[in-house]
């Protein structure tokens, strides 16, 4: 095993200059070496490029010249990292901060066995540091969801179990080069969501497994470039795109029952949202 393989870190960066300078400065603390970090800037008009490159100037910062969106970024970053031999490349958002740890920590699961072709850190709020935000992901065909398990736990040891997971949150996760080189990059169709999730189904059709690493931690300030967590823009797009991750997935008996169960558990959500004033 190599414990330190070239591994390319990349951020998508859009009119976020004051998240990504502190994801930047945490990932200036990691124990990781071999490492380059790509910014990849979606056209920003507050100073970004210039920022970055006067307090960060090893970092790697491509100018897109337009909003490319999550996906359209992402994947500017992977085909650099791809041309330039990386061995791992990890997708992690601006509006993270790290644990200095976290790294080494999922290349050593990665690397632990060779059909592990994906694998993700415990999320928490940054808000709320000891809150989970994701210890692993599932998909449900039936009800047409997509959930992060843990989600709002405190962070007290019960999601504290490696294994298997449906899918890792496109906020932060680690892949193996071979894995993009034989299912290729996030699908751009997704204006955003969903892109995750769908690049990880292909990965699990294409024989590797998606796997969760809870010692690798990760805080998230949570839907920053969408307006916050319940905004209109966020939940139009939320829904439009998992309707897209449906359609091209869900089984025909599916749509027997999933429309119905996506309407009724999504109304109970929104009846709790309103009962308990968010």
């Amino acid at each position: 095993m190599n414990p330190n393989p070239l591994t390319y870190i990349i951020i998508v960066n859009w009119n976020g200059l004051r998240d990504t300078l502190e994801c930047l400065s945490s990932l200036s603390k990691i124990e990781s070496k071999n490492v380059v970090i790509v910014v990849v800037d979606n056209g920003s008009a507050d100073d970004s490029v210039r920022a970055i490159q006067h307090k960060y100037p090893n970092t790697v910062l491509i100018e897109t010249g337009q909003n490319l969106r999550f996906s359209g970024g992402s994947n500017v970053g992977i085909r650099l990292a791809l041309d330039r031999g990386a061995e791992q490349i990890m997708l992690l958002n601006n509006d993270t901060v790290v644990d200095p740890a976290y790294l080494s920590l999922l290349t050593s699961r990665l690397q632990s066995s060779p059909d592990i072709g994906v694998v993700a850190p415990k999320i928490l709020y940054f808000a709320n540091p000891t809150r989970i935000w994701y210890a692993g992901g599932e998909i449900s065909m039936w009800t047409g969801t997509m959930r992060h398990l843990g989600i709002r736990a405190e962070d007290h040891g019960c999601f504290d179990t490696p294994g298997e997971t449906g899918y890792a949150s496109g906020c932060c996760f680690l892949a193996r080069r071979e894995t993009f080189q034989q299912i290729g990059l996030l699908d751009e169709a997704y204006f955003m969501y969903s892109e995750d999730a769908d690049w990880c189904l292909r990965a699990r059709k294409a024989g590797y497994r998606i796997f969760f690493e809870p010692r690798a931690r990760v805080w998230h300030k949570v839907s920053v470039s969408a307006g916050g967590h319940l905004s209109r823009f966020k939940l139009r797009h939320k829904f439009l795109s998992n309707m897209r991750f449906f359609a091209r997935y869900a089984k025909w008996y599916h749509w027997l029952v999933f429309p119905w169960l996506n309407i009724l558990v999504n109304g109970i959500a929104a009846l709790r949202y309103v009962l308990m004033k968010r």
